[in-house]
């Protein structure tokens, strides 16, 4: 019988059962915990900030970072049209107006180049989501910022150990995001963190995410927020990873050389790049995408990788592809051909921690099957 590989498998073998039967042992298991602290107080550490705020996913980081920011009706935010859709439903939750750019073909980044035409009198913050692997290049959007007075969002969700220039990437924004979901470098199996310096976003932040509770009346609100808590459990399992993150990057990077050199002689793919002038990959996943020339698209060389029990998933759907957005009106009309080339060519293959060097070997055989 053949053993299937999925396409992600988290690595979970370090401290995390010590840590959750810890939780269980002392009852706490809420988020009251005295793990979620630990968890903020050493991954901001890490990420060279002041405060870190544990959220119940990835996704809502992104909601309280727009709500904390005062982002609201007729504000415009600038975010790439390829990412995942999180980035702009925050942005249309809050009443807010998503405006897009493409990507670059080879970073697979927004393209920062196109930024500066998109900017307008009601533009209150470019949102950055740097993607797959490789950081945007962060410089000239920090110069952006400072030129027109805009906020800067970092979603930094695929980026755990990831730097730009040396700089821990999720310290660049105003205030940026992190996801812990069971892809990502550092997994509480689902989970996200704020982190910025600002004190007042972080208060913010802490009191968005429970119900925007008041220290004297609890029950009485002046504000409404969501419960977007972390649980200790949780948390457990964020600061048994994060003792491992150096290891895990280690891993990744070994694993994406591993894959480009095994899959060079394959035609008609184009690889993540290695690196860039500010940043080596870290290869949160394995991407390819097919070249012009190759008679298919993803979705059938998916198709044929399934039939050989082979994990995989396609690249993001562009915003401006979105029917969602279409039916409220927004984003019609645009042409973004980079973001749809790489929506209709891109998938990602095996890439999860626990990825053993016999499965990728057999990833890569197959994938030669499939080519031909």
């Amino acid at each position: 019988m053949i053993e299937p590989i999925p396409v992600n498998e988290p690595l979970l073998n370090g401290k995390e059962k010590q840590y959750l039967n810890e939780c269980i042992d002392d009852g706490w298991i809420s988020s009251e915990g005295p793990f979620v602290k630990r968890f903020e107080v050493e991954f901001a550490a890490r990420v060279g900030r002041q405060h870190g705020i544990a959220v119940c996913n990835g996704s809502v980081a992104i909601d309280a970072a727009i709500v904390a920011l005062g982002i609201g009706a007729g504000d415009e935010v600038i975010l790439p049209t390829f990412t995942i859709i999180s980035c702009a439903a925050a942005i249309v939750r809050a009443g807010a107006i998503p405006v897009v750019v493409d990507c670059d073909s080879l970073t697979w980044n927004m393209d920062v180049g196109q930024i500066e035409a998109k900017i307008t009198p009601k533009t209150k913050a470019i949102m950055v989501v740097h993607i797959y692997g490789l950081p945007v290049d962060m410089e000239a959007v920090l110069e952006l910022a400072q030129k027109y007075g805009l906020y800067i969002i970092e979603d930094a969700a695929e980026m755990h150990g990831q730097t730009y220039k040396g700089q821990p990437c999720g310290s660049f924004g105003d205030i940026s995001t992190f996801s812990f979901y069971p892809n990502k470098h550092i997994t509480t199996g689902e989970g996200g963190m704020i982190v910025t310096n600002d004190d007042t976003l972080a208060e913010k932040c802490r009191g968005l995410r429970n119900l925007c509770f008041q220290p004297k009346q609890r029950f009485i609100h002046e504000e409404l927020g969501w419960n977007f808590r972390m649980t200790n459990l949780q948390a457990a399992l964020g600061v048994a990873q994060l003792e491992r993150l150096d290891e895990f990057v280690i891993r990744k990077r070994r694993m994406g050389e591993k894959y480009t050199e095994l899959l060079a002689n394959i035609p008609g793919l184009q690889f993540p790049l290695i690196h860039t002038e500010y940043a080596d990959n870290i290869y949160w996943v394995y991407g390819l995408v097919l070249n012009d020339d190759v008679p298919f698209d993803a979705s059938e060389a998916m198709k044929r990788l399934a039939e050989y029990k082979i994990g995989t998933r396609p690249f993001f759907w562009p915003m401006h592809e979105q029917p969602v957005f279409h039916k409220m009106g927004l984003l019609q009309g645009e042409s973004h051909p980079v973001s749809e080339r790489m929506a209709r060519r891109g998938f990602y293959i095996p890439s999860g921690m626990a990825l053993r060097d016999e499965q990728m070997e057999r990833v890569a055989d197959i994938l030669l099957e499939v080519m031909k």
